[in-house]
């Protein structure tokens, strides 16, 4: 079977202008790599430090990122967005115009026989009552309404500012880890052979019982992804 391939937390736009543009080269050439034999590709979140869409508006740049991920769908391979903590706001932008499925939520898939639960890995903190209510305050239609009526120039520093203080409130959260640990071991439990998260950018491959757990690192540092070709989930290493 063709692979099926998993990354998370790019975060396009955080560093300098050169860094991001070496980021964006690194991941056109990953696409590349998948095109060459994938079937799928999962972006489990935070592709972008933040993300807003007007209906005649997206933020400027990243238009090799773009082009390349639009020549993955027209050639057939499905590409799946997850939501992150850093892009509530996606809209009609990668369904209408890059060919992607956009999921808000967390998902289940069945691939080539192996049960998979694939989750962003945003608010399970056990403690994290505030994060699960900001949530629920910025994915709310009449506040998204209300921002959209912001001008995009103003609205892109407020954008980044909220996204600098939410990457230091996580940075802060050591035990973070070990709560996504246990709720993958939970889901295991449950059934699953495979539970694939992102969000803390710590790389990581830990069987549980008779199950897998993977969180899939960064773009930031890392530069990790997984891959799945129907026997085993490997956690790699981009060059």
């Amino acid at each position: 079977m063709r692979k099926t391939y998993f990354f998370s937390d790019a975060h396009l736009g955080v560093g300098t202008k050169e860094e991001d543009r070496q980021k964006e080269q690194a991941l056109v050439r990953f696409l590349d790599l998948v095109r060459g034999d994938g079937e799928q590709l999962f972006i489990v979140g935070d592709l972008f430090d933040y993300w807003f869409e007007y209906r005649f508006v997206v933020p400027k740049g990243y238009v090799r990122l773009f082009a390349k991920l639009a020549e993955l769908t027209d050639s057939g391979i499905k590409l799946i967005y997850m939501a992150g903590n850093h892009d509530f706001w996606l809209r009609g932008y990668f369904t209408d115009e890059l060919g992607m499925t956009i999921e808000h939520e967390p998902i289940e898939r069945v691939i080539g026989g192996k049960k998979f639960y694939i989750h962003h890995g945003d608010g399970l903190l056990k403690n994290d009552t505030g994060y699960r209510i900001l949530k629920r305050v910025l994915r709310n239609r009449t506040n998204i309404f209300l921002f959209s009526l912001v001008h995009p120039d103003l609205a892109a520093r407020i954008a980044r500012w909220s996204s600098q203080k939410s990457r230091r409130y996580t940075s802060k959260r050591e035990y973070e880890g070990d709560d996504m640990t246990e709720f993958a071991r939970t889901k295991i439990n449950e059934g699953y052979d495979f539970v694939v998260m992102g969000h803390n950018h710590v790389p990581c491959k830990r069987n549980i019982g008779s199950g897998v757990y993977v969180n899939l690192g960064d773009w930031v540092r890392e530069r990790t992804y997984a891959v799945f070709d129907g026997a085993s989930l490997d956690l790699k290493s981009w060059a």
